[in-house]
């Protein structure tokens, strides 16, 4: 049995409850929904049949708020609260880091990387070069790190990504969705990229501005794609591959698979002794989310992606 340790939780970011009650297969929907997630209690409710993960469990919580970690134990079955973060040392084979605010990521996981406990942290990986240059310093040195987006795994996207050779040569790529560049940004990157499969960027221009961020991309293929991500639009999350033949659509709606996909390739990291994701593969998405910050912060100058 693989014993995980679950830290959160940062506002707006469900995934300590959702995470624990899909490997858990315990939930307390009225409780989710009272926290605010509705959306979060009628996917596990739809998926009820499938939740819990055979040889795993979260057997320990901490949050920064005593009464929100009893909530999130309470709701998946979880049987420990830890006082501090660190008291799980020793107690877990695994943590999940399952805060999205990248700015605490380096403090929260260094615990964990120097007692050799492999971490996955929630997307993204980091905002700040420093920080991604410390996560680099830790891979090389043998940490166990594995980090993306759940996109990565959407199923909307896989059904693209077996069609590609049936739009021709693509010419254009698009994608659109909602929030801020820094949190939500990677998650269009990394659905992006995956589906293409993983290549590098040469270079990033934010062309449009805060709250109305709009990212152009050329990848060292030239091939170019642009990233729409709009505050203040309805929620959704959609991919448009356009080829010389066709054209197809990713409509990124299933939350509840790719996230237990990205659970279950996690778990079997663990139990292989290494991530199965390249953290060189984060890395570029990583790098080209800092640089479309650093072209907009420059008032759009065009970032050659190292």
């Amino acid at each position: 049995m693989i014993k995980i340790g679950i830290i959160g939780m940062s506002a707006g970011n469900a995934h300590p409850y959702s995470w624990s009650s899909i490997i858990n297969g315990k939930y307390d929907g009225e409780v989710i929904s009272k926290t605010g997630y509705p959306a979060v209690a009628a996917y596990l409710d739809a998926n009820r049949d499938t939740l819990g993960l055979p040889e795993a469990e979260v057997t320990h919580v901490w949050t920064q708020d005593a009464s929100v970690s009893k909530s999130i134990a309470a709701s998946s079955g979880i049987e420990h609260i830890a006082e501090k973060a660190e008291d799980m040392t020793g107690n877990v084979d695994a943590v999940i880091l399952a805060r999205d605010d990248a700015e605490f990521h380096v403090e929260m996981s260094k615990p964990f990387m120097e007692a050799g406990i492999p971490v996955f942290i929630d997307k993204p990986l980091a905002i700040r070069q420093e920080d991604l240059d410390w996560f680099e310093d830790q891979h090389a040195a043998g940490r166990f790190i594995m980090s993306c987006s759940s996109m990565r795994y959407a199923n909307e996207c896989r059904i693209v990504k077996q069609n590609l050779d049936a739009l021709g040569k693509l010419e254009l790529v698009t994608a659109v969705g909602k929030k801020d560049w820094l949190k939500y940004g990677v998650h269009m990157t990394e659905a992006l990229f995956a589906t293409l499969g993983d290549p590098k960027a040469a270079t990033v221009q934010h062309i449009g501005e805060k709250g109305k961020d709009v990212v152009h991309i050329v990848f060292e293929n030239g091939l170019p794609a642009t990233i729409h991500l709009f505050m203040d639009i309805p929620g959704t999350f959609q991919l448009s591959f356009f080829g010389q033949q066709a054209w197809q659509m990713a409509d990124i709606k299933n939350s509840y698979s790719m996230f237990r996909d990205n659970i279950i390739e996690f778990l079997r990291s663990v139990k292989e002794g290494k991530p199965r994701l390249e953290f060189s593969t984060t890395k570029n998405i990583i790098n080209t989310v800092i640089a479309a910050e650093a072209s907009r912060l420059s008032g759009g100058k065009i970032i050659h992606v190292k």
